[in-house]
């Protein structure tokens, strides 16, 4: 078997890249120009790569500036809910203010003719209730400018007070010093108001208005206020009416007519007139 004589040995051939062609050029630009930021890209297994610290996403609601609009909110519809209210109870009748007040007995819905009567009699006289809240009266009122009376004052002239449109605040006699006191702080100082004790009462306090009645046992009780803000001057049977020059006296009247008491001279034509008794 003949063997071939080897040939001369190939040498690979080299291929230049000249300037102009483009191929074999490395990237244009900075290096690591593409690469994204941060050290030890080039590091194995990414080590000395700072950590990223994850950014906490708060899952709850700031209620804090909710609080305060809600607050907002309610006080506004306070103050228009209480303006609305106020509108209402200020158009609202006083006879409808009174019967909404527990505990007042409406004797003007009785119609009971003793107590309807206005009439102007002499010496004493008697009362369907005690103390009495209208009927025929003496021809001069009691003083009712804010007086305050220690002693019992006369049926006959407090009557035609509450016909003027006073409120009457008797209590029982005997009633602890403090509590009187609290009572004389409603009435002293203020027109259409008077304040006397009172012989047999069956209650601690009875307020009177003309055809009107209120009983309780507590001095401080809400309802004697709201009863005179509901009736004092609006209970008038005689719209105009003043409780000034009225007489001052305590105890009972006597059968002289007027029971002594003075009554308001005539004014000058030129003056103001002062209210006259009615009838």
């Amino acid at each position: 078997m003949s063997m071939s004589t080897p040939g001369p040995e190939r040498v690979p051939s080299t291929v230049k890249v000249g300037k102009t062609t483009g191929q074999g050029k490395p990237p244009t630009g900075k290096p690591g120009q593409n690469r994204p930021a941060g050290k030890g890209q080039a590091g194995k297994g990414g080590k000395g790569r700072k950590p990223v610290t994850p950014v906490k996403v708060s899952g709850g609601r700031n209620w804090g500036p909710i609080a305060v609009a809600g607050a907002v909110v309610l006080v506004a519809v306070g103050i228009i809910g209480y303006g609305v209210y106020a509108s209402v109870q200020g158009s609202r009748d006083w006879t409808e203010k009174m019967a909404d007040i527990q505990g007042v007995v409406d004797y003007r819905a009785q119609k009971n003719p003793q107590i309807d009567d206005r009439t102007h009699k002499d010496g004493a006289l008697t009362y369907v209730t005690s103390p009495p809240v209208g009927g025929a009266h003496n021809g001069t009122w009691q003083n009712c400018m804010g007086d305050v009376y220690s002693a019992p004052i006369a049926n006959e002239h407090a009557v035609h007070s509450l016909e003027h449109g006073a409120v009457w605040i008797t209590y029982k006699q005997g009633l602890a010093a403090d509590q009187v006191a609290t009572l004389q702080d409603k009435v002293e100082g203020k027109d259409y108001m008077l304040l006397s004790p009172y012989a047999g009462l069956d209650k601690n306090v009875s307020v009177q208005a003309w055809g009107y009645q209120l009983k309780t046992d507590d001095v401080n009780d809400g309802r004697i206020d709201d009863f005179i803000a509901a009736a004092r001057v609006k209970a008038s049977m005689e719209p105009g009416a003043g409780c000034s020059s009225g007489n001052t006296t305590t105890g009972p009247v006597t059968a002289a007519q007027n029971n002594g008491a003075t009554m308001p001279s005539a004014a000058p034509s030129n003056a103001a007139a002062v209210p006259s008794a009615g009838s």
